[in-house]
């Protein structure tokens, strides 16, 4: 299977200006060199036949005669090539003379698209595709001349694309737009923008913005340095992106003739099936073709960990901004309740220590002071000294009112009402501390007019990792879109960039403890309950999480691409067993999802009943765990 993974390319050729042949050698030679990477779509850049920057030879008869020659050419050798090739070239009809892309497909030319937006200097010979006839006569077929034709493949829909040229990226309603809205995913743009200082940056800004509005992969071809430089220079700058994403660029004076790309067709069809918004503006021209599109082996990155998509710069602006939004959700829901304290349970852990984070971002935009936070450690059977250590330096560290209250006594008098005996570890014995410890927040609460702030993140809603109306339930969670490996992330960087060093290293040491409930006993003083024992690696279901919530992709998908993000790290059987509790726990926890706190959604991906997610809490998983199972079996 290729799970909607097709390779796409953008070329560009050496080129002599108004030497038809030498261009039209090296179309060939690149779109053959293609043919080795599998590509399936080959864009070439605008007027690649004759050259972009030819003036008034354009009117030469000879020249136009040369580049009909040549797109012949180019015509027979596309026989043994699987690509679909989007060629630039002048052509003329009756009296008039338009800057096409012909899209050629085995030998044949299913399209031919006209340029539409021409600067003054381009309408001394070319006419604008307003004044194209509809059909072109060539090499004794008619063939379709229009400027919003969709290039549509028989065995897989997805496949489908469309042609804008140039400046025609620059209209107020561009033909992405309106070939998108009609089913294209991706855009070919073959281009002969001149290099300018300072520009780069503004058109990759653009292109992915177009891109991600359109929910779309665009191939971009610029023009090669063999261009005229008599009035400009010509950098040959390419990229390709995907909803928004570079997913590959050769940058100006490069000289990369070929720019390949894996584009993940699936990944656009689900966002647009998600939004809406397509399919809904009036029907274009389809032309359809029969081409081979299956890439067996996926080539492009995947990341282990999606939900943090940068690095750099880009990573602390993204932390910036969560934090942010936490604490701005924060604001609002203290201002409109009135409430003048928080009070919140610290445990020592990740989740716990992120969102008293968060909280004193939040007290300090209200310009409260940090001591109207109340951090309660309720230290039972499980709890270990290094975490008590640890949640008693991070709220001195950040001065807030730390309040230790032992519930020990508490938990052993309900479990004599119930019947319960210590030595029975079982359920009873775990969720009977985690409901005991949300009374106690509640009724600190209620006594200082104050909301509990939940800690729990996205990945343990996911996994209904939480006891139901015990740590499952707050007045607000601020953590719940956000997941576990990003909670590390978030801690990580307000370590690195703290000034308060006693609180940095507290923070590390935090980052440095294993994730545990810890409910159970510690063995000689140690955390006994490790999490990712239990329900398995965070990083591996949050893997899960985006793809099969974000990206709405199968079991089968998951799989491919989780092996190509761990290889080395898990292999195909360990990851699998870790996919069978994803959706086993996934679906028969969602109970517990359906009446969860307020919180805001800040990554994208939320479970929340109220829009982030719509399950009935009796959706089975058979179809799901089946399909793993038929994983396991091959």
């Amino acid at each position: 299977m290729n799970y909607g993974f097709t390779n796409v390319a953008a070329a560009c050729p050496k080129l002599i200006v108004a030497d038809c042949d030498f261009n039209t050698d090296e179309i060939i030679r690149l779109a053959k060199k293609a043919e080795k990477d599998k590509v399936s779509l080959l864009v070439f850049p605008e007027l690649c036949i004759t050259g972009a920057t030819c003036g008034d030879l354009f009117l030469q008869q000879w020249l136009l005669s040369s580049a009909l020659k040549s797109l012949e050419r180019i015509l027979e050798a596309s026989h043994s090539i699987t690509a679909a090739l989007v060629v630039g070239l002048p052509l003329q009809s009756g009296s008039l003379l338009f800057n096409c892309a012909a899209v050629i497909f085995q030998g044949d030319i299913l399209g031919v698209v006209p340029k539409s937006h021409l600067s003054a200097r381009d309408l001394r010979c070319f006419s604008p595709a307003c004044r194209a006839p509809g059909s072109i006569e060539l090499f004794g077929k008619s063939i379709p001349f229009e400027k919003e034709l969709i290039f549509s493949c028989l065995r897989d829909s997805r496949f489908s694309f469309g042609v804008e040229i140039g400046s025609d990226n620059s209209e107020v309603i561009p033909a992405s737009a309106k070939l998108s809205l009609n089913g294209a995913f991706i855009i070919a743009h073959p281009d002969c923008t001149p290099e300018k200082a300072g520009n780069a940056e503004i058109r990759l800004s653009s292109t992915a913005a177009q891109s991600a509005r359109c929910v779309c992969a665009y191939i971009e071809a610029g023009c090669a340095m063999g261009e005229s430089t008599t009035d400009e220079v010509f950098s040959g700058r390419c990229a390709i992106f995907e909803n928004g994403g570079l997913l590959a660029e050769a940058g100006a004076f490069s000289e990369k003739e070929l720019l390949p790309a894996q584009i993940d067709l699936d990944l656009l069809s689900q966002r647009r099936l998600s939004s809406g918004l397509f399919g809904q503006a009036e029907k274009a021209d389809v032309i359809t073709f029969d081409a081979f599109v299956e890439c067996r082996e996926i080539t492009r990155n995947i990341p282990r960990d999606p939900f943090m998509p940068f690095d750099g710069d880009s990573a602390e602006r993204f932390c910036l901004d969560i934090f942010a939004m936490q604490a701005a959700a924060l604001k609002k829901r203290f201002e409109h309740t009135h409430s003048q304290k928080a009070v919140i349970g610290i445990s020592g852990g990740l989740d716990s220590t992120l969102a008293l984070l968060a909280l004193c971002k939040a007290f300090d935009m209200m310009e409260k002071p940090r001591a109207d936070i109340t951090a309660v450690t309720m230290p039972c059977f499980g709890t270990s000294r290094r975490t008590r250590d640890n949640a008693e330096k991070l709220c001195s560290g950040l001065g807030i009112t730390l309040k230790e209250i032992n519930i020990t006594q508490t938990v052993l008098s309900h479990f004599s009402d119930i019947g319960q005996s210590p030595e029975d570890h079982g359920v009873a014995f775990e969720n009977s501390q985690a409901r005991e410890r949300t009374q106690v927040l509640m009724d600190m609460a209620n006594q200082q007019n104050g909301l509990v702030i939940g800690t729990g993140d996205l990945s343990e809603l996911a996994l209904g990792w939480a006891t139901y109306n015990g740590d499952h339930m707050s007045m607000y969670g601020v953590n719940g879109s956000i997941p576990k490996t990003l909670v590390r992330h978030l801690v990580s960087f307000w370590a690195g960039s703290c000034e308060n060093s006693d609180v940095s290293d507290v923070l590390l040491d935090i980052l440095d403890t294993p994730v545990s409930p810890e409910l159970l006993p510690p063995e000689e003083g140690k955390i006994s309950q490790a999490t990712e024992d239990l329900v398995g690696p965070y990083i591996l279901h949050d893997f899960f999480i985006y793809h099969t919530l974000k990206n709405g992709f199968g079991p089968a998908k998951v799989l491919a691409m989780a092996q190509k993000a761990f290889e080395g790290q898990y292999d195909r059987a360990f990851i699998l067993r870790w996919m069978k509790v994803f959706y086993r726990r996934f679906f028969s926890q969602q109970f517990k999802r359906s009446c969860m706190p307020d919180g805001a959604d800040v990554t994208g991906i939320s479970l929340s009943p109220r829009g982030g997610f719509a399950m009935p809490s009796d959706a089975v998983s058979r179809l799901w765990l089946d399909e793993v199972n038929r994983l396991e079996a091959e």
